[in-house]
């Protein structure tokens, strides 16, 4: 390649300069680089079944901080983030002919099929124009090619095989090393301005005081969550005890967010790993971190084995089940109205603040899947609208999980709503504030004298339950503990000593009782 010609490296969820081969490579092969990111009007549109929002605030929030700060960095090293309004394909093709001296358009692989199409258009505008096209493949720990199967179709069904599999024989690679200066951008181009809420049809979002991710987007506040979690707080060497918490930002690392942009690498949080347990401690905590950067993998691994599959309402087994689609007990179950608390106060602060905890987030979709019945997809729909952290991977592979589609050897396991939020604490149902103890969680049962003197009127102030599934009878006069009194001693991330050992969520877990 001549060392006059022009780079194009096209930014998808790969928004950092640290561990980023698509830099790395334009680096050594390519006097100008221009870092490009476009806002896809796809993006926000509907989604595919159930006409939800694509892109929900908090998201667009993050996102428009991640470029924000990709730009200022790359401005600190000599180049920029040129930003576009429009189709990448589009963009990409008017750029070609308006330089005439693109040699290469670099990207990094995505894995579902919008993403792919993407590609595609890409590499057919790249070929008319007799431009290089070089992909690489960078959002998982273990490299796709290192995967110790022959083809990806051998990828096992469980994922415990997999992880066997690969820890005993998958290596990962070194971190790349993070260049001091980019290479610059041709003359004559206008980096652009970043787009508004407004220019993309959307309301920015107010922040509420109680979000347990009150954090905001960027490879910078990435890295500095990071060295907090790891080398000032040492709440690494704590994880595997907080980490089925619900309330504080502490209780669990809170990367996936800037996972799923790829303002921070996998490689790097692994190599951290290794050296916090060179330096400092290594122990079943630090371990954790991995083991669930794993599963990320594996849910990606999943997609590239499965390709579309994994949004059939069928699932990965073709198994048919009589969903529903009662739009009335979805909306109760949206707008966090079922009259089950627990359930209730895990919507809330999804709608309020973008964000739910990994326990949460199991049980909701117990409760729409098992106890509703309702078709997953409006499920993984809706959480795909409002997910700060959504990455269609992990989130279609998680709800193929609960609805007992996917790759669960085990499928027909349910949530315990009553013992779960007996055993997990939430504080966004304020109307039941008057209500002590363990009866906050089933104010149905409770006698007329004592819901007026809590101020609780059923169907009034708080609805009746929706529904109440029959085994939430065996909890309901075991109610005088819960978190509450424990957290007093041990703080906001106290997990119960019971569910310390727990596997890293429940559809995997080898303990019963849910």
């Amino acid at each position: 390649m001549s060392a006059s010609r022009t780079v194009i490296c096209l930014l998808r969820n790969d928004l950092r300069l640290h561990d980023n081969e698509v830099f790395h490579w334009a680096q050594r092969n390519a006097e100008h680089i221009i870092p490009l990111y476009c806002f896809d009007p796809r993006h926000y549109q509907d989604t595919h079944h159930f006409n939800f929002p694509k892109t929900g605030p908090f998201r667009l929030l993050f996102l428009l901080d991640s470029v924000k700060d990709l730009r200022a960095t790359l401005k600190k090293r000599g180049s920029t983030l040129l930003v576009r309004q429009g189709k990448p394909e589009d963009v990409v093709g008017d750029l070609i002919k308006q330089l005439g001296s693109v040699s290469a358009v670099a990207f990094h692989e995505e894995v579902a099929a919008e993403e792919k199409t993407v590609e595609k258009k890409l590499k057919d505008i790249c070929c008319q124009n007799k431009v290089k096209v070089q992909t690489f493949w960078g959002s998982t720990l273990y490299h796709r090619d290192d995967l110790p199967f022959r083809h990806i179709g051998g990828l096992p069904d469980v994922y415990t095989q997999f992880r066997k599999v690969v820890e005993g024989q998958g290596r990962v690679r070194p971190v790349l090393s993070t260049p001091e200066q980019v290479k610059s951008l041709p003359l004559g181009l206008e980096e652009g301005p970043i787009p508004t809420f407004e220019g993309l049809g959307q309301t920015e979002p107010v922040m509420d005081s109680r979000s347990a991710f009150p954090c905001r987007g960027g490879e910078t506040k990435a890295l500095a969550r990071l060295k907090h979690y790891f080398w000032d707080t040492n709440a690494v060497a704590s994880y595997k005890e907080t980490r089925n918490g619900m309330i504080g930002v502490d209780y669990s690392t809170k990367f996936s967010p800037w996972l799923a942009l790829g303002c921070i690498s996998p490689r790097y949080i692994y190599d951290q790993i290794k050296k916090y347990e060179a330096e400092r401690t290594a122990n079943q905590s630090t371990y954790w971190v991995i083991f669930e950067l794993l599963w990320r993998d594996y849910f990606k691994f999943v997609g590239l084995k499965y390709g579309d599959r994994i949004f059939h309402m069928n699932g990965l087994q073709d198994k048919h089940v009589p969903w529903k689609t009662d739009m009335t007990w979805f909306c109760a179950w949206k707008d966090g109205r079922t009259g089950v608390p627990f359930v209730d106060a895990n919507m809330r602060e999804l709608a309020l603040t973008g964000f739910m905890s990994n326990r949460g987030r199991q049980n909701v979709a117990s409760f729409l899947t098992k106890d509703l019945g309702l078709d997953w997809r409006l499920g993984a729909e809706w959480f795909e609208y409002l997910l700060v952290d959504h990455d269609v991977c992990s989130n279609y592979g998680n709800w193929l999980y609960s609805a007992g589609i996917g790759n669960d050897p085990r499928e027909n396991r349910k949530f315990n709503m009553i013992k779960q939020g007996l055993d997990y604490d939430n504080n966004w149902v304020p109307e039941l504030g008057g209500i002590k103890g363990g009866d906050v969680h089933t104010p149905w049962t409770l006698s007329n004298s004592a819901l007026s003197h809590a101020k609780v009127s059923l169907n009034d102030t708080y609805p009746s339950p929706i529904v109440i599934a029959p085994e939430w009878s065996r909890h309901v006069n075991n109610k005088s503990s819960g978190p509450s009194s424990a957290k007093g001693k041990k703080g906001s991330s106290y997990t119960p000593r019971q569910h310390k050992d727990r596997g890293i969520d429940f559809y995997f877990s080898k303990k019963k009782g849910f």
